[in-house]
């Protein structure tokens, strides 16, 4: 099966709507908060350990790892969002190394780090064990896995088939950068991960407090009434460990 077109970043202007980066902001303090989460669950201490991020796009991810203490290298399949990344972290952490690499081949030494963070990448690939054998294969024995993505549920089809894509008024996707069958549910997603020596230690649900401050938000931003870093003060996302994914989920594998 041929992997996903490669979509580029909109635009530099500071206008574009840039879904990925929507996604970012909205997504940092849950991700940030579940990464530390797991950290003391794996028994893992990030000074001294090397961490990549896959999917990084502007680098939000990857500097909020870096100020957690971890020796980091971004990757996106973006060249502009590499350059942007770049730019944007040479003030706050220039010790990030960034590269352009696609997710199934990124370019990295076996078993040179001890997490890996995939974000915005499971969801839009067609060769999702190609990716997940490439993530096996640079983390170290005993290595960490955390991901987000997108379950496959009637819900999730109708904001990220619909109305991330379709709708003119919540549209900050291009077409085609999903579709049903590279949403995968949670169980598909553990038996992939089992496939490639990476057994799965935990799903957690996230999720806005109130759906429809989601709704106004991206309206909102399609308008050019507000900027994406304007988003996460109007959706609150929170983690839902105890909660089944009904749209996106966080979760973690450990390399055997």
């Amino acid at each position: 099966m041929a992997a996903a077109p490669h979509i580029e970043l909109d635009s530099r202007s500071p206008e574009a709507v840039d879904g990925r980066q929507i996604r970012a902001v909205t997504f940092q303090d849950s991700r940030l908060e579940y990464v530390r989460t797991t950290l003391k669950s794996a028994d893992l201490s990030a000074p001294g350990s090397r961490a990549v991020v896959v999917g990084s796009g502007r680098g939000l991810l990857a500097r909020g790892l870096a100020g957690l203490g971890f020796d980091v290298v971004a990757v996106d399949p973006s060249a502009t969002a590499t350059d942007m990344a770049r730019e944007a972290g040479e003030g706050e952490h220039p010790g990030i190394e960034y590269r352009t690499a696609p997710a199934e081949q990124l370019g990295l030494a076996d078993g040179a780090f001890d997490l890996a963070y995939y974000a915005d990448t499971f969801e839009i690939t067609s060769e999702l064990d190609r990716v997940l054998a490439e993530a096996a294969r640079v983390l170290r024995p005993g290595g960490v896995l955390i991901y987000d993505t997108v379950n496959r549920t009637f819900l999730s089809r109708l904001i990220y088939l619909g109305a991330f894509q379709r709708v003119p008024m919540t549209r900050i996707m291009p077409a085609g950068r999903y579709t049903a069958a590279r949403l995968r549910t949670p169980a598909e997603l553990t038996a992939a991960l089992d496939r490639q020596g990476l057994r799965n230690e935990d799903i957690c649900d996230f999720k806005p407090k109130d759906p429809r401050s989601l709704v106004k938000a991206t309206m909102a931003r399609r308008k050019g009434r507000i900027s994406d870093e304007q988003i996460p003060p109007i959706v609150d996302f929170v983690l839902a460990p105890d909660a089944r994914p009904l749209v996106t989920y966080l979760g973690y594998a450990r390399k055997g």
